[in-house]
């Protein structure tokens, strides 16, 4: 069985950092395309950004662009978005999936209703 589990999230004031992980579990794969999300209350899901399983190729949105990075761990299962520069705008449920259609050599989906495992999702909440 596939598991996605999340950590790190909180409480943060403006400009401060936080990291959240992500680090899939189960079978084996040779590769999938790991995506990050967020929702605030009231408003649609909204895609942040995705890595590939090796973590050679990036995307972002253009709304995080510069403040936010996506960046593989030691294992190639786990990765991270690193977020900086927050601002209460930032605040929601912070969420990773993955894409197990996704190769390599494969641009990672933006559309939530491409990823096939979702995390369980982290609030990061950020004070003025």
């Amino acid at each position: 069985q596939v598991r996605l589990v999340e950590s790190g999230g909180g409480l943060v004031q403006a400009g401060g950092s936080l990291r959240l992980s992500c680090t899939l579990s189960g079978r084996a794969f040779s590769s999938y395309a790991t995506g990050w999300f967020r929702q605030a209350p009231g408003k649609e899901r909204e895609f942040l950004g995705a890595i590939t399983w090796s973590g050679e190729s990036t995307y972002y949105a253009d709304s995080v662009k510069g403040r936010f990075t996506i960046a593989r761990g030691n294992g190639k299962n786990t990765k991270y978005l690193q977020m900086n520069d927050l601002k209460p705008e930032d605040t929601a449920v912070y969420s990773c999936a993955a894409d197990m259609d996704s190769g390599e050599a494969s641009t990672p989906a933006h559309n939530a209703n491409e990823y096939d495992y979702w995390g369980q999702g982290a609030q990061v909440t950020v004070s003025s």
